[in-house]
């Protein structure tokens, strides 16, 4: 209960600031009217549009029983074990080894795994890979990260309109932020990386459930633990090209070992996870 309240507050919070910078932008009841009316029309579209967005992201496509029976009979058998429909399945062209889920809910859910995924975990790996993915879908975290991640992308949309409105003259209206170059260069700043910093607090916030989820479903915590390290060492080696929006719907971090990428981190540390899944175990 406690991680659903900080998300429901993190994506309030979001919401807040997509508001409060089309205020910046058009001042006064228009602007904020506008960025009620964003935040409204962005939430609603994420909530039906969340599965397509991501899978097109990341050029998803859809793989059918006969072209990979094996992984289908896998997910069959996960999703049973979860109490939920099978997820349609998609495959992702790239050797990258990852992994994520999408979708608003169980019934309109879609699991992808890359082809690098695919060629370097073993069997019971993979199985601890999908039941985490699958522990997204049945926690609405898919949604809830596709909804954030949208929020997010209108935010720097309108960050940059406001760097524009400064460049190009934009500034002149009835009110005085315009006149205020300084106030907008910072608004342009911050704003993309507050709502970044919020997005990547409620991503952090759900994946210790999704691993602790996938053991109960599996049984077999340690084997995600090593697929968790396996996928790490990866990243290292063949870096997923990842739109930073999504980056919190991956099963692990695309960039590892990075200065920044550890201080924006979508996920916590490899070894915090693999900690929590021992522990588990024992």
């Amino acid at each position: 209960m406690g991680n659903q309240f900080k998300t429901l507050a993190l994506l309030a919070a979001l919401s807040g600031l997509l508001i409060a910078i089309s205020y910046w932008i058009i001042g006064g009841s228009g602007g904020l009217v506008l960025g009620i009316g964003l935040a409204a029309i962005t939430n609603l579209f994420s909530w039906y549009q969340s599965d397509k967005i991501a899978l097109a992201v990341y050029n998803a496509q859809p793989v059918s029983e006969a072209q990979l029976p094996v992984l289908h009979r896998m997910v069959a058998k996960l999703s049973s074990r979860a109490n939920m429909p099978m997820p349609k399945l998609y495959i992702v062209p790239t050797y990258t080894a990852n992994a994520f889920a999408t979708g608003r809910d169980p019934e309109h859910a879609a699991v992808a795994v890359t082809e690098g995924i695919l060629n370097i975990l073993p069997e019971e790996e993979l199985e601890g890979v999908i039941a985490h993915e699958l522990t997204h879908i049945v926690n609405r975290d898919t949604l809830t990260q596709a909804v954030a991640a949208t929020v997010a992308g209108a935010i720097s949309f309108l960050a940059q309109m406001l760097s524009y409105s400064l460049w190009f003259g934009g500034g002149s209206r009835d009110n005085n932020r315009g006149g205020n170059p300084l106030g907008v260069l910072l608004t342009v700043m911050l704003a993309p990386l507050a709502a970044t910093i919020i997005q990547l607090a409620i991503s952090r916030t759900r994946e210790f459930s999704a691993d602790a989820g996938a053991a109960k479903i599996t049984g077999n915590p340690r084997a995600l633990a090593r697929a968790l390290q396996r996928l790490e060492a990866a990243a290292r080696e063949t870096p997923l090209d990842a739109n930073p929006a999504f980056e919190p719907l991956l099963i692990i971090n695309p960039i590892s070992g990075q200065f920044l990428a550890n201080l924006f981190s979508s996920h916590p540390s490899t070894q915090s996870r693999v900690q929590a899944l021992l522990q588990l175990e024992n």
